[in-house]
């Protein structure tokens, strides 16, 4: 058991050391202006807007499954936002712009602790339910997702481990989602 528990530690320590690295890298470079307007755009999207409106042309206009197709988008991004609520308050690491400034990136994060990323997983978990339902719509909905989710890294938001686990953790939260409702 000693044994586990070591490996488990040096395997945060390493995870943890590459994204301080990758977080200071990235805190000093200056963005191209059309990748920060991107990121800034994709974070704000990430805010709720881009999923309201998603939810919205869906309503209206997503076919004879659409109330299917939204009740497991909205159940994987309900489930979602409880469950990084959860994890950030029982985890409480601390995010990459409260330990050393950003360059060029001033915005105020929406809470104080960092993993995992809740904007990450309700992009994920929004996106696989809704792809399961409009295989059509699959490369942009990932897209979003991804935008989404390279923004928090880029913004200084996030390390590079949150927005992995956030992506991991939707993207299993709306496939089980979607299985409910196929």
């Amino acid at each position: 058991m000693a044994v586990l528990v070591d490996f488990t530690f040096d395997a945060i320590a390493w995870v943890d050391s590459r994204d301080q690295r990758l977080m200071r890298h990235l805190n000093h470079w200056r963005a191209p202006k059309w990748l920060r307007l991107w990121m800034i755009a994709a974070t704000r999207c990430g805010d709720g807007w881009l999923w309201y409106s998603m939810a919205l042309v869906v309503a209206l206009f997503g076919g004879e499954r659409r109330f299917a197709a939204l009740a497991a988008s909205v159940l994987a991004g309900s489930v979602g936002v409880g469950l990084f609520m959860k994890l950030k308050r029982m985890i409480g690491r601390k995010r990459p712009c409260a330990i050393e400034p950003h360059c060029w990136a001033q915005l105020l994060p929406p809470d104080q602790f960092s993993f995992p990323s809740g904007h990450t997983i309700t992009a994920f978990s929004v996106s696989v339910a809704l792809s399961a339902f409009y295989p059509e719509l699959r490369g942009c909905l990932f897209f979003c997702a991804g935008s989404i989710a390279a923004s928090r890294i880029l913004l200084g938001m996030h390390f590079l481990s949150d927005v992995v686990a956030g992506a991991a953790l939707g993207g299993l939260l709306g496939f089980a989602s979607a299985a409910l409702f196929i």
